[in-house]
């Protein structure tokens, strides 16, 4: 199933992500050096990009990710919310999120973020990485009708 643009990891132009990583290992020599001019260059940063990192992310990116990776994801929306998306596209979202981690295809990221950004269940990745039992093995469809189920408490 083809997706709508709004769905789709946007294009990065190389130039960028170069740009972003050179800015990230800046901040992260800053965070060391002067703490607070550091928090200053995380604020601008994430005024620049849409996003709400803190210094820590900065100091431990290479932990978790390398810097095309972070820096892909800086340039990429914090929040892709998509206000119409269908269970169709959902599913699609799901099938493209487990084949791109089985592949190590990085649009991966994106498209959990997508669906993490459009479902109201607080542990949607848990439902794809660690299934309860009801779920081992389940298809995309179903994920999907376990996600859009979720109702949150009103406190």
């Amino acid at each position: 199933m083809d997706l709508r643009r709004e769905l789709l990891p946007p294009p990065v132009p190389a130039e960028r992500l170069v740009e972003l990583g050179e800015e990230i290992q800046r901040i992260e020599r800053l965070l060391h050096e002067d703490g607070e001019a550091g928090r200053h260059a995380v604020d601008a940063f994430n005024a620049a990009t849409g996003h709400a990192y803190l210094p820590s992310d900065f100091l431990g990116w290479y932990e978790a990710r390398d810097l095309a990776e972070f820096a892909l994801q800086a340039a990429r929306p914090a929040w892709p919310r998509v206000p119409d998306v269908t269970r169709e596209e959902l599913t699609e979202v799901v099938r493209r999120i487990v084949a791109g981690c089985a592949s190590g295809d990085p649009d991966a990221d994106y498209y959990l973020l997508v669906l993490e950004t459009n479902v109201a269940h607080p542990r949607a990745a848990d439902l794809l990485f660690h299934p309860p039992a009801h779920l081992a093995d389940a298809s995309p469809e179903r994920i999907v009708d376990e996600l859009s189920a979720y109702r949150p408490i009103a406190l």
